[in-house]
C-alpha cells in the first residue's frame, strides 16, 4: 500500500511540474467532485434498494406491525457495524468534520470515504428518522481530506479540498451547486478568497454534473411552482408569522434534540439504548408512518399540496379527508419527528439533522396555511408555505440563513419566493439565535472550545492545545523539606519558583524565589520548614482546560504564571501568559499566511 500511494505520489509530482499551485488545486477539486458524485449516487442506491425492498409492498389503506420492527433492526446493525467493523465514532457528521478542520488538522480517517455510507443507509433504510446529508456530507470531507493526504498537501490545501468534498457532496445529493458552495463558506466557515471559492465552485459543479449524468435532472426534492403558488404582497404578515414560528421550532429541535440525547446518555450499556431506541422509534412511526426515514416522501406530498398521501398506511387513512385530522396529523408529524430523530442517533444510528430540519419546517409552513384555510377560509398556497417554512426551520436550527434560502430556491427552479424566503429565514435564524447561539453543529463544540469561525483572532485559539503549551522543567519540593534543603537546590535551578507537593502529587502550594531572599543566606533559619515560605497560587489551571479560558485567569488575578493541575489535584507543569501569547502570534500568522 505504501509503495503503491509512492508511485501515486511520484507520477502526481511528474504530471504537475508546469503547473501553478492554484491550477494544481483546481484539477484536485475536480476530482474529489467527480468523486463525491459517484459516491453520493452509490449511497442513493443503497439507500433506496433497502427502503424500497422493505416497505415497497406495504399496503396503504391500513398500518403495518413491521413499523414496529424495522427500525430496531436498522439501529442494532449499524451499532454492531461501527463497533466490530469501523471501529470509530461516525455519527453527528456535520460536527465531526467541524472537529476535524479544528482539531485534527484536517484529517479524517480513510474508512469515512465509505464507513458513513452503509451505517446511514443501514440506518435510513430500516426507518430511521434521521437524514442522508450528514454521512454524505462525511464521505465527501473524507474524500477531500484523503487526497489531500495522498498528494502530500499542507493544512491550507487540505482543509480547501475537504471543504471541497462537503460542499459536492451537498450540490450533488440536491443538485444545487450554489447551495453547495454556500454551505460551506456558511457552516463550515471556510475563508471567502478567491483561491478558496474557485476550487469549491468546480467541485460543486463537477459534482452535479456527475449527478446529472448518473441519475436525471430532477433535483431530489423537486417542485415546480404553479401561478397560484406564487408570493404576493398581502402575505407578507403571515410569512412574519412563520418566521417568527419557525425560530421557536428550531429551538424546540435543538433543546430536544439535546434532552433526548442526555437522557440516552444515561443508558449504561447498547442494548438498554437498542431497546429504548427500538420501542419510541416503532411506535411513533407505527402511528406517523411520516416519520419512516428520511421523510423525502412526506416533504414532496407536502410541496404538491397532496396531505392526503400523509395517512397512507396509517391508523388514520380513513380520515383523511377531514380538515381538522389533516392538521393535527401534520402537527403532531411536525412535534414528534424531533422526538425520533433524536433516539435514532442517540440510540447509535447513523445519520444527520438536516433533513429532519427541512422536514420540521415543512410541516410547520404547511401547519400555519391549512390552519389559515380551515378557520378564515384564505387561500393560502400550501405549496409555498411548505418550501419558506423548509428554509426556517432549517435557518435557525443551522443558524444557516444563507444556505437555507438559496437551497429552496434551487429545489423550486426559480426564485419566485426569494423575498418570503428572506423574511422567514432572517427572522426565524434572529429569533432562534436569541434563545440560543449556538447552532445543532456548534453547541458541544463550543463548549470544548473546538470551534473554528471566520473571526481569525478568535479561531486561533482553537488551534493552541495546554499539553503542547505546558512547562514541566520546574523542580518539585516535598513538604517535609527544610529551607537549607531547599537553598540547595537553587543552586541548580534554572526557575524560580518551586511547586510544593506531598506524597501522593498533590500540589500543596508553591514557593517563589523572591519569597526566600531575605532567609537563604541566613544558616540558623535553615531548619525552617519550606511550607513556612509556602503560598497558595492565586488560581489553578485544569489539563485540557480551554486557552480561551485560561488567559482570563491571568487578567483577572494579575499574574503571569499559573499551575496546571489534573482533576484529583495533582501537580502536572506551569503555564505562562507570555508562553500563549508567542504561541498565539505564531498560530496566527501561520493562519494568515
Amino acid at each position: 500500500m505504501r509503495l503503491r500511494t509512492e508511485r501515486i505520489y511520484t507520477y502526481f509530482l511528474h504530471l504537475t511540474r508546469r503547473l501553478s499551485t492554484r491550477q494544481i488545486m483546481m484539477m484536485l477539486a475536480a476530482i474529489v467532485g467527480a468523486l463525491a458524485g459517484v459516491v453520493t449516487y452509490l449511497f442513493e442506491i443503497l439507500l433506496y434498494a433497502i427502503k424500497g425492498g422493505l416497505t415497497r409492498w406495504f399496503p396503504v389503506e391500513s398500518a403495518h406491525l413491521l413499523f414496529l420492527i424495522y427500525p430496531a433492526i436498522g439501529i442494532v446493525l449499524a451499532s454492531l457495524f461501527v463497533k466490530y467493523i469501523v471501529r470509530d465514532n461516525i455519527s453527528e457528521g456535520v460536527t465531526r468534520v467541524l472537529q476535524a478542520m479544528s482539531r485534527k488538522n484536517s484529517r479524517i480517517a480513510r474508512h469515512n470515504c465509505w464507513s458513513s455510507i452503509v451505517g446511514g443507509a443501514t440506518t435510513i433504510g430500516f426507518g430511521g428518522s434521521v437524514g442522508p446529508e450528514a454521512p454524505i456530507v462525511l464521505t465527501g470531507a473524507a474524500i477531500g481530506s484523503n487526497v489531500g493526504k495522498l498528494f502530500r498537501l499542507n493544512y491550507k490545501y487540505t482543509t480547501l479540498l475537504l471543504c471541497c468534498g462537503a460542499g459536492a457532496a451537498i450540490a450533488a445529493i440536491f443538485k444545487a451547486p450554489i447551495t453547495g458552495i454556500v454551505f460551506v463558506l456558511e457552516i463550515l466557515m471556510l475563508d471567502i478568497t478567491a483561491s478558496s471559492v474557485i476550487p469549491l465552485l468546480i467541485a460543486s459543479i463537477t459534482a452535479t454534473t456527475m449527478a446529472f449524468l448518473l441519475r436525471d435532472f430532477d433535483p431530489i426534492l423537486a417542485v415546480t411552482l404553479r401561478p397560484e403558488d406564487a408570493f404576493e404582497l398581502w402575505q407578507i404578515p403571515l410569512f412574519i408569522v412563520l418566521g417568527i414560528c419557525c425560530g421557536l421550532m428550531s429551538w424546540y429541535f435543538t433543546s430536544m434534540n439535546s434532552y433526548v440525547g442526555g437522557l440516552f446518555r444515561k443508558l449504561d450499556k447498547p442494548y438498554k439504548k437498542w431497546l429504548a431506541g427500538g420501542i419510541v422509534l416503532g411506535v411513533l412511526i407505527f402511528i406517523f408512518p411520516p416519520l419512516y426515514g428520511e421523510g423525502y416522501e412526506g416533504l414532496t406530498a407536502l410541496m404538491h399540496g397532496q396531505t392526503q398521501k400523509l395517512f397512507d398506511s396509517s391508523l388514520f387513512y380513513r380520515f383523511r379527508d377531514i380538515d381538522w385530522v389533516a392538521i393535527l396529523f401534520v402537527m403532531a408529524t411536525m412535534f414528534f419527528k424531533v422526538i425520533a430523530m433524536s433516539a435514532t442517533n442517540a440510540a447509535g444510528g447513523v445519520g444527520g439533522t438536516f433533513a429532519p430540519s427541512l422536514f420540521v419546517g415543512a410541516f410547520t409552513g404547511a401547519t400555519l396555511a391549512l390552519a389559515c384555510n380551515a378557520i378564515f377560509s384564505w387561500d393560502v398556497p400550501l405549496v409555498s408555505f411548505t418550501l419558506v417554512g423548509m428554509a426556517g426551520v432549517m435557518a435557525g436550527v443551522m443558524n444557516a440563513p444563507l444556505t437555507s434560502i438559496f437551497l429552496i430556491a434551487e429545489l423550486s427552479n426559480g426564485y419566485g419566493l426569494f423575498i418570503p424566503l428572506m423574511i422567514t429565514a432572517c427572522i426565524s435564524f434572529a429569533v432562534g439565535y436569541w434563545l440560543d447561539p449556538d447552532s445543532i453543529y456548534t453547541k458541544q463544540l463550543r463548549l470544548r472550545g473546538e470551534l473554528l469561525t471566520h473571526d481569525k483572532d478568535q479561531s486561533v485559539f482553537v488551534f493552541l492545545k495546554l499539553e503542547d503549551l505546558m512547562e514541566t522543567d520546574f523542580i518539585r519540593i516535598r513538604e517535609r523539606m527544610t529551607l537549607g534543603d531547599l537553598v540547595h537546590i537553587i543552586s541548580t535551578a534554572r526557575r524560580n519558583i518551586f511547586p510544593v507537593i506531598d506524597d501522593f502529587g498533590l500540589l500543596l502550594g508553591v514557593v517563589q524565589l523572591d519569597d526566600l531572599r531575605e532567609d537563604m543566606f541566613k544558616q540558623a533559619k535553615y531548619g525552617h520548614a519550606v511550607t513556612d515560605y509556602m503560598i497558595q497560587p492565586p488560581d489553578k489551571i485544569l489539563e485540557h482546560e480551554a486557552i480561551q479560558s485560561i488567559l482570563p485567569k491571568f487578567e483577572d488575578k494579575r499574574t503571569w504564571m499559573l499551575p496546571v493541575v489534573d482533576k484529583q489535584g495533582r501537580y502536572l507543569g506551569f503555564i505562562s501568559k507570555s508562553r500563549i501569547l508567542n504561541a498565539y502570534r505564531e498560530q496566527l500568522v501561520k493562519i494568515q499566511q
